[in-house]
């Protein structure tokens, strides 16, 4: 990742962090007022941006995004190696908040769409507990290979969000994806937004802000969301 994230920092003492990718096409200016607004004052939030690159499912237009996107078919080929390799550039990005002082069960990890994908991916396979995952109108990638490439607690909160009215990644996806998700993890939410295309709302934001509140590794006198 050539360009550098967007970082809002931490008001109060950063004890927690949130890295958040976006969806395809996007950068990481694309999410940070949105989660600015909802972040309590002792978090810092990381929004980094993709690297540019060809993708198929765009006949080869060269875009920000964290791996090449063949087919909308939730059956279809995916990019393995790329979405190995951008998971490996999030873990470093969580290795190095945990270097700099903060604990992995005090950073969250989430995104949009393509973003969300790579979050869920990202902290599935990650060797320490994060504090939870943010997936936001997506689906779990290189699924048919879970629960067997899962290297982390089975009791990270996953709070995944749809709209039903999504022309993009459709609802059903997500649905999928949750269904699997808990038959191996014991803690998954998924939340649908009547009318909800593929974007955000308000309301899902303040949901966003009550889950991740309601995590245990959250749960602290000092620092409660």
């Amino acid at each position: 990742m050539s360009i550098a994230p967007v970082i809002i920092e931490a008001t109060a003492k950063h004890t927690s962090t949130m890295i958040f990718m976006h969806g395809l096409g996007d950068t990481g200016h694309g999410w940070s007022s949105a989660l600015a607004s909802i972040r309590p004052p002792h978090m810092k939030v990381i929004c980094p941006t993709a690297p540019t690159q060809p993708v198929t499912l765009n006949a080869g237009f060269r875009m920000p995004s964290w791996f090449d996107l063949k087919t909308l078919d939730i059956g279809g080929a995916e990019d393995e190696d790329g979405i190995k390799s951008a998971a490996e550039n999030i873990k470093t990005m969580i290795a190095t908040e945990i270097s700099g002082g903060i604990p992995s069960n005090r950073i969250v990890v989430g995104g949009f769409s393509q973003g969300g994908a790579l979050a869920l991916y990202s902290a599935l396979t990650y060797d320490q507990p994060v504090a939870g995952v943010v997936a936001l109108s997506c689906w779990l990638p290189l699924h048919k290979q879970f629960p067997a490439s899962l290297t982390n607690s089975s009791d990270i909160p996953i709070f995944q969000a749809h709209g039903d009215y999504d022309p993009v990644v459709p609802l059903k996806f997500g649905q999928l994806s949750a269904s699997l998700l808990k038959t191996f993890m014991q803690n998954v939410t998924f939340k649908t937004y009547t009318g909800l295309s593929h974007s955000s709302s308000d309301e899902e934001m303040d949901d966003v802000k009550a889950a991740v509140a309601s995590w245990p590794r959250f749960q602290t006198t000092n620092n409660r969301l």
